[in-house]
């Protein structure tokens, strides 16, 4: 069989199964996932169902399949703000706003039966390991610059990170996710000053002053 000709039907496989994709998120997103069944994706894509079943055995994997291609494309889409980005600190910067952001885009599956789904899937666990381990190389960094607060194990941090980020699934807006990754920075960045920085505050070197009170 000529490659022109193989490379066609592999496009049109592609094609078809990412309708597939589509369709049974927006159904089970729309209408819960009980209620879709796989006569009704195959009417929607415009397909049998015998050929639907040649794809996916069921709605669950068809879910699943969908959700791992969404994991990998906001992996793709966090790295790839981190390399056209310089220096930890900007890059951490940008890696967190653009994490916030993707969560309120799937704020939908939280709470949901399809979220429940999604959730059990050990591609989740994956995708979190490889965005902390991202996260932490980059505080790392950055403590190393004195970008970062170097009192706290960076592996803690982006822990901390990520948990705080996460509730920007929550949020109105995406000014409001923006206000969050900065509180979210600002701890990062407390406190990675030495203790010498910090000494002239101290009641014994400031002008001869107690806190609040005139020394006579």
């Amino acid at each position: 069989m000529p490659k022109l000709w193989n490379e066609t039907i592999e496009a049109h496989r592609r094609a078809v199964r990412d309708a597939i994709l589509n369709t049974t998120a927006e159904l089970a997103a729309e209408h819960g996932v009980r209620s879709v069944t796989m006569s009704q994706i195959a009417e929607q894509v415009g397909i049998g169902r015998a050929t639907l079943y040649k794809y996916f055995p069921d709605i669950e994997a068809i879910l699943l399949a969908w959700h791992d291609r969404q994991i990998t494309e906001h992996l793709g889409q966090l790295v790839e703000v981190r390399d056209r980005t310089d220096g930890p600190g900007d890059q951490l910067e940008a890696v967190l706003r653009a994490f916030a952001h993707i969560s309120r885009q799937s704020r939908g599956h939280h709470g949901t039966e399809l979220g429940a789904i999604l959730h059990r899937d050990e591609r989740v666990v994956r995708a979190q390991q490889q965005l902390h381990g991202m996260i932490r190389d980059l505080l790392s960094e950055g403590a190393q610059t004195g970008a970062f607060r170097a009192d706290i194990a960076p592996d803690e941090l982006a822990t901390y990170c990520l948990h705080a980020l996460t509730a920007a699934a929550a949020l109105p807006s995406e000014a409001a996710a923006d206000r969050l990754v900065t509180v979210t920075l600002s701890g990062l960045r407390d406190g990675h000053s030495t203790q010498d920085d910090r000494r002239p505050t101290s009641r014994h070197e400031h002008h001869g002053h107690r806190a609040g009170h005139p020394e006579h």
